[in-house]
């Protein structure tokens, strides 16, 4: 059962990304502030529900938090700063995005850096203990999937709109007969024997 809230704060926001892992695309990131009587039946870590459930429950997230912002951090960022930071990066910006400055920040994960300064605390599987996260989670992982379908018809022969630009055994296969594209994140092992790849 997700909880509501970790502070008494009322504008208390909770942050998540996606996208961290793959070989292609953005890290995006989002945050969301829920207001004191949100419920939902099935809200939850967006790895736990389906495509499907993710993308019922982004309108009503958007329609019922109090606000939301996110983010998208490119590849030529992640290669700059590392995905770590890019993902820290992102959500900062999703954060910074929002109509309303959050009184505490909660983030999944365990790492963070402040952001201005209000107080935070990272939880680890975050996403499946508050609701604010698991709403976050569910917002980085639709916006970021649409932007992926999106390039997938620029690039299909990737695969993009199934894989999302994770390191699926058939994305690493194309990446070896096509090369590299503008999207894939250069700083990344992009395939197992890396010299074999011509960027």
């Amino acid at each position: 059962m997700l909880k509501l809230k970790y502070t008494k704060h009322k504008l208390e926001c909770g942050t998540d990304e996606a996208g961290r892992g793959c070989l292609a695309g953005p890290v995006t990131a989002a945050a969301v502030i829920l207001k004191p009587r949100f419920k939902n039946a099935i809200l939850n870590d967006s790895k736990q529900i389906s495509e499907k459930k993710r993308d019922l429950l982004r309108p009503i997230i958007e329609e019922q938090a109090l606000c939301f912002g996110f983010s998208h951090v490119y590849e030529d960022t992640i290669d700059e700063i590392n995905i770590l930071n890019a993902s820290i990066l992102a959500m900062h910006n999703a954060i910074e995005a929002m109509p309303k400055t959050p009184e505490f920040i909660i983030v999944d994960g365990n790492r963070f850096k402040p952001y201005k300064d209000i107080p935070s605390e990272t939880i680890i599987k975050g996403d499946g203990k508050y609701m604010s996260i698991a709403a976050a989670s569910v917002l980085a992982k639709t916006y970021r999937d649409e932007y992926m379908n999106k390039i997938h018809e620029e690039f299909p022969m990737y695969n993009w709109k199934q894989n999302k630009g994770y390191p699926t055994k058939q994305h690493r296969e194309a990446i070896r007969k096509y090369g590299a594209t503008k999207y894939h994140r250069k700083s990344f092992r992009l395939l197992p024997e890396q010299l074999k790849l011509e960027l």
